[in-house]
C-alpha cells in the first residue's frame, strides 16, 4: 500500500473528475489520501470531501501565499478546528520566497503559529518551504531550542542538503514528489539517498508536479506510485520495501488515521 499525504482534491483542476481520480488512486494501491488546506476559512470544503470517503482526510492551515489574508487567525482557532476527526494534520504553512505572494513577516508569523498548533495537538505540520532554506532552518532551530520538539514534514522537498539533514536531526520527516523523477533532479536524488528510510515520505502535491512519464500533465494521487518507484531505486530497495517503509512512517506520524484493513498491494 502507498499513501499520498499531500494532495489538493479541492483544486479546480481535479474537481470535474474527482471521483474518477479517487477510484484510480485506490486501483493503484493508494490506501489513504490527505487533502491539504491552503486557507483555514476553506476547511468546510475539505471536510465535505473527506467526510464522503473513508480513506480521505484533510489538514487545517494557511499556505504562505495566503499568510497576509489570514494573518489574524490565532493558534487557538487552528487547534480548535483540528479536533475534527477527519483533520489529521496542520498546515500547509511555512516560507515561500519564490513567488513573493505573502509578506515575509506574515509568513514567519504564520509559520510559528502553525508550529505551536502542531506542538499542542501532536498533529504533524506540513511545511512548505521554497527558496527559503536559511530562514526556514532558523525558525526550526529557534522553535526547537525555545519551545521543544513538534512533529513535522518538509513537504515537496526541493531545497538543499543542509536543511534536509538538519531537519532529520531535529526529528522531522522529508517528503518527495514527482520532481525527484525529473532528469535534471540528480542533486535532489542525492539528498534522498542521505535521508534515512524511516524518515521518508512520498506525495504528489496534485494537481502539480506530475512525475515522469506524466510530466506536464495534471497530477493525481495514483501517480505517487511512479515517485515511489524512483525513490525505491534511489534508496536501492524494492518498490514493495519502499512502499512498506513510507506507509509505516505515515501511520506512525499521522496518529489519527486508521490503517485500512484491505487494499490492493499494487505499487506501480
Amino acid at each position: 500500500m502507498l499513501v499520498d499525504h499531500h494532495c489538493h482534491l479541492d483544486f479546480p483542476q481535479l474537481v470535474a473528475d474527482r471521483e474518477g481520480i479517487i477510484a484510480r488512486a485506490k486501483a493503484a494501491g493508494v490506501g489513504v489520501m490527505v487533502t491539504i488546506s491552503t486557507r483555514i476559512r476553506q476547511l468546510p470544503v475539505l471536510l465535505d470531501i473527506a467526510n464522503a470517503h473513508d480513506n480521505i482526510y484533510c489538514s487545517v492551515g494557511t499556505h504562505p501565499h495566503n499568510a497576509d489574508e489570514e494573518r489574524g487567525i490565532p493558534t487557538e482557532e487552528i487547534v480548535r478546528l483540528s479536533a475534527h476527526p477527519k483533520v489529521v494534520a496542520i498546515g500547509e504553512a511555512g516560507l515561500d520566497y519564490f513567488y513573493k505572494h505573502g509578506s515575509p513577516e506574515a509568513q514567519a508569523e504564520g509559520f510559528r503559529r502553525h508550529i505551536e498548533a502542531a506542538r499542542r495537538t501532536g498533529l504533524p505540520l506540513e511545511i512548505h518551504t521554497r527558496d527559503a532554506d536559511d530562514d526556514t532552518l532558523a525558525i526550526l532551530e529557534d522553535e526547537h531550542a525555545r519551545n521543544g520538539a513538534f512533529p513535522a514534514i518538509l513537504h515537496c522537498y526541493t531545497g538543499g542538503p543542509k536543511l534536509a539533514m538538519r531537519a532529520v536531526e531535529l526529528g522531522l520527516h522529508v517528503s518527495f514528489t514527482g520532481v525527484i523523477t525529473f532528469k535534471k533532479s540528480e542533486a535532489l536524488r542525492d539528498i534522498a539517498r542521505q535521508v534515512p528510510l524511516d524518515r521518508l515520505l512520498v506525495e504528489t502535491d496534485a494537481p502539480y508536479l506530475a512525475p515522469e512519464p506524466y510530466r506536464g500533465k495534471t497530477n493525481e494521487p495514483s501517480y505517487v506510485a511512479h515517485t515511489a518507484a524512483t525513490l525505491a531505486a534511489v534508496k536501492d530497495v524494492s518498490p514493495d520495501e519502499l512502499a512498506a517503509a513510507t506507509t509505516d512512517n505515515f501511520f506512525r506520524l499521522f496518529r489519527k488515521v486508521s490503517r485500512p484493513t484491505q487494499l490492493s498491494a499494487a505499487v506501480a
